[in-house]
């Protein structure tokens, strides 16, 4: 167990990480030349009151997810726990709330899935010891547990402006103190859009689900997705039939169970999560890509907002500096929400995994407002927004989503 002072300085972390993803932080360059304009926050380490072991034991366990045969649950630290059962008619208690963020223990999120995302057929289910262990995964977890199999990120979309980007790097110079290399991957992150990219997601699904309708095959719903595309003179039309993008379906598990879409298109809806990460993972590219970031890597093709996460491999930034610790990703839960106003969607992640006798110590939840969610982390440079399938009989992506409890 932690010590009280240990217990202490996280419930501090706690509502400091509410305060810190409120606003931006100025990174060293911008403090010393007094320019304010926040492109980075604190790093996540910092922002949760976590050591350089804690971030160790995370990354390594969000690293595993990346090896042969991790498709089923794996145990990547001797330190994480699953969370216990709890009655399915114990009421959820009032989450914080703070700056665009509600927060919560990971036992009070059950509560409150239980309650309102449990349902399959419209019957209130207890969560599984399955998806109990999935969710004591951490930010992953929360996806994991709502999508059902563990993210693969295959059908991902951002928006990058390139002509920003091009007549940054022309106009603008280095920041004093910043290097050219900090330089450039600042242009490049800033460079991305996620409300934009964050549209383009939900564009895209809209059209997918649109196409799902009244398909009782496969081959319908891919006649029904091309028409739309066509009709819409989106260039997703043209991706080749064999494409991440018209695979997606047929290579969603749900899809394939009897009491999922029990290979009935119509059964189908498809639902949206993010990823934040770092852009430089080319372990044989340049250290200061490593550093700073690569202002070539993961960029969205431009006619589609397609990203192809074929080499994103969990990697975290490297350190620039002694005491330096960063994290490999985040991920948010968005599921299906009708809300139109992007500012006002809820995006559900969590601080880390469960391990609530350790020093790391018990898993948070949070649900953020978009803008809370968008602004990351000086951690990562990347956000991509993903579309999976899940059954319309589960529950786990309703039209509406109300932050906190009740």
């Amino acid at each position: 167990m932690f010590t009280h002072a240990r217990r202490r300085f996280l419930a501090f972390a706690t509502v400091g990480a509410v305060i810190c993803t409120a606003g931006f932080m100025p990174s060293v360059s911008q403090a010393a030349d007094g320019s304010g304009d926040g492109e980075l926050k604190g790093s996540y380490a910092e922002t949760h009151g976590l050591t350089t072991d804690d971030v160790r034991h995370i990354n390594t366990l969000n690293e595993r997810a990346l090896l042969p045969g991790a498709g089923a649950l794996f145990r990547a630290s001797d330190d994480r726990e699953t969370p216990p059962a709890e009655p399915l008619d114990r009421m959820p208690d009032a989450y914080r709330a703070y700056g665009g963020r509600a927060t919560t223990d990971v036992g009070n999120y059950i509560r409150k899935w239980q309650q309102v995302y449990s349902q399959r057929d419209g019957k209130k289910q207890q969560m599984t010891e399955e998806q109990r262990e999935k969710l004591s995964y951490g930010c992953v977890g929360v996806t994991w547990a709502n999508s059902g199999p563990y993210p693969t990120n295959k059908l991902a979309f951002a928006f990058f402006d390139e002509n920003k980007y091009k007549n940054e790097l022309k106009s603008a110079s280095p920041r004093r103190g910043e290097t050219q290399a900090e330089f450039e991957g600042r242009i490049a992150k800033d460079s991305f859009d996620e409300e934009k990219g964050f549209k383009r997601a939900r564009d895209v699904a809209s059209v997918m689900n649109k196409a799902l309708e009244n398909a009782h095959d496969e081959g319908t719903y891919l006649d029904n997705l091309r028409t739309e595309l066509t009709n819409r003179n989106d260039a997703l039309r043209d991706e080749d039939s064999s494409s991440n993008f018209y695979s997606a379906l047929r290579n969603t598990p749900s899809f394939k169970e009897r009491g999922g879409g029990n290979y009935d298109p119509s059964r189908m809806k498809a639902v949206i999560y993010s990823k934040h990460f770092w852009s430089g993972q080319d372990r044989q590219g340049s250290s200061d890509k490593r550093k700073y970031g690569d202002p070539d890597a993961f960029r969205p093709d431009q006619a589609t907002g397609l990203v192809d996460m074929s080499k994103d491999r969990n990697t975290p930034r490297s350190p620039a500096n002694p005491g330096e610790a960063w994290v490999n990703f985040d991920y948010g839960w968005f599921g299906a929400q009708a809300e139109a106003d992007a500012d006002k969607t809820i995006w559900t992640h969590a601080n880390h995994y469960h391990a609530p006798n350790s020093d790391l110590g018990p898993m948070r939840v949070y649900e953020s407002k978009f803008r809370n969610w968008s602004a990351g982390y000086a951690d990562f440079d990347r956000g991509a927004y993903m579309i999976t399938f899940i059954p319309k009989s589960w529950n786990t992506a309703p039209a509406k989503v109300t932050q906190g409890w009740p």
